[in-house]
């Protein structure tokens, strides 16, 4: 009897904002440039309804370890407390607080304690296996932050990299 294939339901369903949100295989990369690429992903639509001269595009949705991933990518690209007035005041991160910044070992160090303490308040992250922070060759204004987690309910890891301009 093959094995059932798992759901990750825990995971949940959102709208996709990144442009990248391939999550399938062991350890996947997703990965989102901090400025210019966030946005609504459309995909194909028309399920129904009168037929177009031009083919439809709708909302796209990402669920299970796509969503951890995006939802990785937006609270470390959304400044903390930016969500109080929502109820959320300690949503986000402290990365933006880095942007005029010289690209430095201080600052590099600086988002790798950001992005701990912003991955340790997502709660269907068990565990963070790996950080790297590394200036972008050609860059001088930007950092990549490369990391992977372990989701809740899943052994297999869940990789995340994206860039900050400083």
């Amino acid at each position: 009897m093959p094995a059932a294939a798992k759901t990750y339901a825990v995971l949940g369903v959102d709208l996709a904002l990144t442009r990248y949100t391939g999550a399938s295989g062991a350890a996947p990369l997703d990965a989102a440039d901090s400025w210019g690429t966030l946005d609504l992903r459309v995909t194909p639509g028309g399920r129904g309804g009168l037929a177009l001269a031009q083919d439809p595009v709708d909302l796209a949705e990402v669920s299970g370890r796509e969503n951890l991933a995006q939802a990785l990518i937006l609270r470390l690209l959304t400044m903390r407390g930016a969500l109080t007035p929502l109820g959320h005041p300690e949503y986000g991160s402290r990365l933006l607080e880095l942007i005029g910044r010289v690209n430095d070992e201080t600052a590099r160090n600086l988002a790798r304690l950001h992005t701990i303490e912003a991955v340790a308040q997502e709660p269907r992250v068990r565990k963070l296996l790996d950080l790297a922070v590394e200036s972008v060759p050609g860059r001088p204004d930007a950092i990549q932050i490369h990391f992977s987690v372990l989701p809740v309910d899943d052994d297999d890891a869940v990789a995340v990299a994206f860039e900050v301009t400083l």
